[in-house]
C-alpha cells in the first residue's frame, strides 16, 4: 500500500515558488502544484479570502477551501493600499510563478519587468482580450459555450442536460496546471519568463470532450463534427443494463472482448457470424443483441455481473452512488481515499492525483489558517538549462518513447510533440491502437490526426527478443517512456521500472490506468465510461427520475484531463532530474481525476450521509430560444433584479421569473439574448455547436484555432492552437500525424544508427514493421 512521507521522496517541484492570488473556482491549480512540491504562497486580504466561506460548507467551514488549499501557506497582503501592492510585487519578484484570477495592480508586465524569468498566469473565464473579455460565467454557461451541452442529454427528451457543475472548472484547472508546467519548461529552455492569458472557455474546448480532438475507440474515428444535429443517442456505445440490485455498464469494443461476451451469452447462433467481430456491425445490431445481454443481467446481482464480465474479458462496472463510492474498499486499497477528521468528526478524503516513485503524493498539510506559514526571505528560483536560449522550444532535444493508446496515450505524447520533443509512437499491427480505427477503412481519421500530430511512428514487436533488444537500445537514448497499459503489462514485457532504470538512470516513466497500481481493481479492464460509472459520475450525469436517463455515453472524460496531469508531472520530474540527475516514475489513475473534481462533495457525504452529490437536472437554468433546438443558459439565481429588468419585468418576483424568462427567450436568438443579459451583468451563454466555434468572432480574435494539414485527408483540419495566449512561448507545431509504422526506417537510422541491411534483417525477422505506403523501394 503506498504511503506518503517526504522523507521517502523528493517532491519534484521542491524549490519552485508560486504566488497564488486565486479566490475563484480555479484554486485547485495551486493545490496540485503544492502536491508536486512547490512552495505555494496563498495571498489573502486582511479579512481572509472570500473562498473561506464559499463552496461546499459543513458546520460553518468550507470543505472546498480546505481541500483546494491544502499544503499551501497563507500570506496576508492588502492590495488596496500602495504598501500592499509593493509587498505583492516584492513577493512576486522572489517567485517562479504568479497565479491570478482578477486583473491585478501591479500589472503582469510590470511584474515581469522586475523579474524577467517570472511566469504570470492570468486566469479568467474568457481571457483579457476579445469581445467576451468582460463577460462572466458559471459552470453551466461554460457547458453551453464549450459545446458540451449540445451533446449532453438524450434525443427523446426535449431539453439538453446540464452536466454536473464540478466538471467544468475542475477540468479547466487541470489545463491550467499543464499551462504552468509548460511555461516552466519554457523558462528552463529559454531563460525567459512569460505572461499567459488563460481562458476557461478555451481550456474546456480542449480538455472536456474536445470537438477538435481525438475521441474514444467506440466512435471508430467518426469526429464530433459529423454527429447529427440535436443530442446524439450514444447509449449503444457503452450500454447500461439493470441487474437485480442495480445498474451495470459494459464496454465491448475489441474483437477479443466481443468473443468473451459471445461465450458469456452461451454462443447464440444468431451472432456466430464473424461479421459481428466488427464494432460497427454489433452497434447496428444493438436492437437484437442488447435484449439478450439485458435478459442475462436481469438474473444476476450487480457484483455477479461485474465479476463474470471481468472473468470473460468483458469490461464491466457497476453504476455507483456517492455513498457506495466512499464505502468501496478498493478505493482505500488503491490509495484514492484516506481517513481524516474535520473538526473532530471522522471523514473520508481524496488522497490526491499522483503516485510518484510508488508513493502517493498527498497534501503535506491541511489548508492554512489566515497568515499561517513562514516565508523565507530568499528563494533560489528555477535554473535554465545550460543551452538555454530565446526561441528554443520547451522540449527541444527531448526524446519520448510513446507506447500509449487511444485518448490518454495519444494526448499525452502530443503535448510534448507540439512543443519540440521527438515523440516516437511505438505500435504493432498485432495489437493495434484503437485510435487508428476509421469509419470506412481510410488511411487515417481526423481524430488520430489531432491526437498524434507531430509524432513519428515506429513499427516494433515487443513480444519477441529482437524487438525487445531494439526497444532497450531506444530506452538508453530516451528521456521519457509513456504508457497507459494495465498495471504490470510493461513489466511482463520485461521493462519494469527497475529494468528501465538499469538501462537509463535518468529515464522518466509515465503510467496511467483506470484504477491505479494497487488494490483488487488494479488489473480490471477499464475505459473512461466504466471509470465514470465506478466513481459515481454516471449516476450524477442523468435526468432525475428517469430510469434510463444516463447521459454521459458520448463524453470523453477524464482522458484528456489525465493526459494533462501526467504531462505536468513529467515536466516536474524533468525539473527534478536537472537537480538530481535521476529519473522517476509517475502513475495516475483515471478514477482519481474524477475524485479530485468532486472531492469536496464526497467529503461532505462522508461527514453527513445523504448530503453529497445527486442528479440536479436543469433546475439551474436552461431556456429554449428561437429556432430548431437552440438553447440559452442563464444564471437566474445570482441577480433576480437584473434578469427581471433585462426581460422587461422589473417588478417580477422570483416565483414567476423563470416562466417570464422562458417566454422572453423563446422568441430570441440565444446569442443575442446572452449578449443582452451579459451587458446587464448576468452570466448567460448560448448553447454552441462545432460549427459555431469555427465561426466564433471572440475565438477568432484571440487566435484560438489553426489549420492542420494531414496529407491523407481531403482538406485541412481546424485544430487547437496552444494552451493559452502567451507573450514569449511560441504556438505549438502543426505537423501531420504519422501513418502506422511510417517512420520505422527513419527512426532506426537516425536514433540507433542502424544500417539499411540491418533494418531489413529485423523487418524480415518480424521484429519491425513498416507502412507499405512509406517503405523504401527495393532492388
Amino acid at each position: 500500500m503506498p504511503q506518503d512521507d517526504d522523507v521517502l521522496i523528493d517532491r519534484p517541484l521542491s524549490g519552485i515558488r508560486v504566488v497564488d492570488a486565486v479566490d475563484g473556482p480555479l484554486q485547485t491549480v495551486g493545490r496540485v502544484l503544492a502536491d508536486l512540491g512547490a512552495e505555494v504562497l496563498r495571498v489573502e486580504a486582511p479579512g481572509g479570502s472570500p473562498a473561506r466561506a464559499s463552496g461546499v460548507v459543513h458546520a460553518g467551514r468550507s470543505l472546498t477551501f480546505l481541500l483546494r488549499n491544502a499544503g499551501k501557506k497563507s500570506v496576508v497582503i492588502d492590495s488596496g493600499t500602495a504598501e500592499g501592492r509593493a509587498d505583492f510585487a516584492a513577493l512576486a519578484a522572489s517567485a517562479d510563478v504568479v497565479l491570478r484570477d482578477e486583473p491585478g495592480n501591479p500589472t503582469a508586465e510590470s511584474l515581469r519587468a522586475r523579474s524577467p524569468r517570472l511566469v504570470v498566469v492570468e486566469m479568467s473565464d474568457f481571457g483579457v482580450t476579445g469581445p467576451r473579455s468582460g463577460w462572466t460565467a458559471t459552470p453551466d454557461v461554460h457547458a453551453a459555450l464549450s459545446t458540451v451541452l449540445s451533446r449532453s442529454g438524450l434525443p427523446d427528451v426535449t431539453e439538453p442536460l446540464l452536466p454536473p457543475e464540478f466538471l467544468l472548472y475542475e477540468s479547466a484547472a487541470a489545463q491550467a496546471v499543464w499551462t504552468v508546467l509548460l511555461e516552466l519548461a519554457h523558462v528552463r529552455a529559454t531563460g525567459e519568463g512569460d505572461v499567459a492569458d488563460f481562458s476557461v472557455q478555451e481550456a474546456l474546448i480542449q480538455i472536456l470532450d474536445p470537438v477538435f480532438g481525438i475521441g474514444g475507440s467506440a466512435r471508430a474515428g467518426v469526429p464530433l463534427s459529423d454527429l447529427p444535429r440535436g443530442r446524439p443517442d450514444a447509449r449503444h456505445l457503452y450500454p447500461i443494463f439493470p441487474a437485480r440490485d442495480g445498474m451495470v455498464r459494459v464496454c465491448v469494443l475489441s474483437k477479443r472482448q466481443w468473443q468473451g461476451m459471445f461465450e458469456w451469452l452461451g454462443r447464440p447462433a444468431e451472432f456466430a457470424d464473424p461479421k459481428y467481430d466488427s464494432t460497427v456491425t454489433r452497434f447496428a445490431a444493438a436492437g437484437r443483441l442488447y435484449p439478450l445481454i439485458g435478459a442475462m443481467f436481469s438474473r444476476l446481482d450487480v457484483a455477479e455481473a461485474v465479476e463474470q464480465g471481468q472473468r470473460h474479458g468483458v469490461p464491466a462496472a457497476a453504476l455507483a452512488s456517492a455513498d457506495e463510492v466512499i464505502a468501496q474498499p478498493a478505493f482505500r486499497e488503491n490509495g484514492s481515499f484516506a481517513e481524516t477528521t474535520v473538526d473532530g468528526a471522522r471523514a473520508v478524503v481524496h488522497s490526491g492525483w499522483f503516485e510518484l516513485d510508488d508513493v502517493r503524493l498527498t497534501a503535506r498539510a491541511g489548508a492554512p489558517e489566515l497568515g499561517e506559514g513562514t516565508v523565507s526571505a530568499t528563494h533560489a528560483r528555477l535554473t535554465p538549462l545550460p543551452g538555454a536560449r530565446p526561441g528554443r522550444l520547451p522540449f527541444e532535444g527531448l526524446r519520448v518513447l510513446d507506447l500509449g493508446v487511444i485518448v490518454v496515450g495519444a494526448e499525452l505524447g502530443r503535448l510534448f510533440a507540439d512543443y519540440g520533443a521527438d515523440v516516437i509512437k511505438i505500435e504493432s499491427s498485432a495489437f493495434p491502437d484503437g485510435a487508428r480505427q476509421t469509419p470506412g477503412g481510410e488511411a487515417i481519421s481526423e481524430g488520430a490526426s489531432w491526437g498524434m500530430r507531430n509524432k513519428r511512428s515506429l513499427g516494433l514487436n515487443l513480444r519477441g527478443g529482437e524487438g525487445k533488444r531494439v526497444f532497450a537500445e531506444l530506452v538508453r537514448r530516451a528521456d521519457v517512456v509513456l504508457t497507459n497499459f494495465k498495471p504490470g503489462t510493461l513489466a511482463s514485457l520485461g521493462f519494469g521500472m527497475d529494468t528501465l532504470r538499469s538501462l537509463n538512470p535518468g529515464v522518466i516513466l509515465s503510467e496511467s490506468s483506470a484504477f491505479g497500481n494497487h488494490g483488487p481493481w488494479s488489473r480490471r479492464l477499464g475505459y473512461g465510461p466504466l471509470v465514470r460509472a465506478s466513481a459515481g459520475l454516471s449516476k450524477l450525469w442523468s435526468y432525475p427520475g428517469e430510469a434510463d436517463g444516463y447521459s454521459d455515453a458520448i463524453t470523453i472524460f477524464p482522458d484528456h484531463v489525465v493526459a494533462r496531469l501526467n504531462a505536468a508531472a513529467i515536466v516536474a520530474l524533468l525539473i527534478r532530474r536537472d537537480r538530481t540527475g535521476a529519473g522517476g516514475r509517475v502513475s495516475t489513475a483515471q478514477v482519481d481525476a474524477i475524485f479530485g473534481a468532486m472531492a469536496d462533495l464526497l467529503l461532505a457525504e462522508s461527514l453527513v450521509p445523504g448530503s453529497g452529490p445527486r442528479p440536479e437536472g436543469n433546475d439551474r437554468g436552461v431556456f429554449a430560444g428561437a429556432g430548431d433546438d437552440e438553447w440559452l443558459v442563464v444564471d437566474v439565481e445570482s441577480d433576480f433584479a437584473a434578469v427581471a429588468k433585462t426581460i422587461g419585468h422589473p417588478g417580477a418576483g422570483s416565483a414567476e421569473l423563470r416562466d417570464l424568462l422562458a417566454e422572453w427567450s423563446a422568441s430570441r436568438d440565444p446569442r443575442a439574448a446572452a449578449a443582452e443579459l451579459q451587458a446587464a451583468g448576468v452570466s448567460a451563454g448560448a448553447m454552441l455547436r462545432v460549427e459555431d466555434l469555427r465561426a466564433d468572432e471572440h475565438l477568432r480574435v484571440r487566435g484560438v484555432f489553426g489549420e492542420l494539414v494531414q496529407p491523407q485527408l481531403p482538406s485541412a483540419l481546424v485544430t487547437n492552437l496552444g494552451e493559452a495566449r502567451t507573450r514569449t512561448l511560441p504556438p505549438p507545431r502543426l505537423g501531420p500525424a504519422p501513418l502506422a509504422a511510417e517512420h520505422t526506417h527513419q527512426v532506426l537510422r537516425d536514433v540507433l544508427g542502424l544500417a539499411e541491411d540491418e533494418i531489413q534483417r529485423l523487418l524480415d525477422a518480424g521484429a519491425l514493421e513498416e507502412s507499405p505506403a512509406t517503405a523504401p523501394a527495393r532492388l
